[in-house]
């Protein structure tokens, strides 16, 4: 059941802030929370699309299986996040990943048929729904880009420069496979970058807590 606590956190998010107070009454009619533990499945890559989901509280993994069983995670979802809205546009979709609690979470699930619906009588809120999804995708390609051109120690170093922002301290909100697996670098050669740095006094590390030593040296291996 969606509670007025849940109402004043959607109607902040990007995606619904546009829409009137009838029209948002109208979505969070037809939505509930849904609470999870820590590995529980939302949703299995193939399972038919009816619904998408906001992130309330905890983290979500979204991720593929490779045929052979290797797990490649293709993003970590956070509270305010919303993810596999842009499925609600395509005819008897299937979800193209699969979806996990990384931790104790809570997940708001939209209906995506009555999300339409209301979409179909507000041209304001299809332009802010087009403007979200033109950002992810604008971020997609520079992570395309990324991926294709930069190596794995840039990719670190530039994850864990964006992560401090204005601090020297971080605190990695996932596990360091999961990391590892959504930079697309081998749980190895993971451990060999972080040793690199730490070697080099740009970091320095204490389980899933990182101090930035040396900024200069870490930025001048993210460029």
């Amino acid at each position: 059941m969606i509670q007025p606590m849940h109402t004043s956190f959607i109607q902040n998010v990007h995606l619904f802030s546009g829409l009137k107070h009838d029209q948002l009454q109208s979505v969070v009619d037809h939505a509930h929370l849904q609470k999870l533990d820590k590995d529980q499945i939302i949703f299995s890559q193939g399972d038919t699309v009816d619904s998408f989901y906001m992130v309330y509280s905890g983290l979500v993994k979204l991720y593929r299986l490779s045929s052979d069983g290797q797990e490649k995670v293709i993003e970590i979802v956070t509270p305010g996040q919303t993810f596999a809205e842009a499925l609600m546009f395509l005819d008897h979709a299937n979800f193209p990943v699969s979806a996990s609690a990384l931790n104790e979470a809570e997940v708001l699930v939209f209906s995506s048929s009555q999300f339409l619906k209301m979409l179909s009588i507000s041209s304001e809120t299809c332009m802010v729904l087009l403007g979200s999804m033109s950002q992810r995708i604008r971020g997609l390609v520079q992570e395309i880009d990324n991926l294709s051109v930069q190596n794995g120690r840039h990719r670190l170093s530039s994850y864990l420069l964006q992560q401090a922002g204005e601090s020297n301290h971080i605190k990695l909100p996932v596990p360091k496979s999961v990391l590892a697996s959504r930079l697309s670098i081998q749980p190895e050669t993971f451990s060999r970058i972080v040793k690199q740095l730490r070697n080099a006094s740009a970091i320095k590390i204490d389980g899933s807590e990182i101090e930035i030593m040396d900024r200069e040296q870490l930025e001048d291996y993210a460029l």
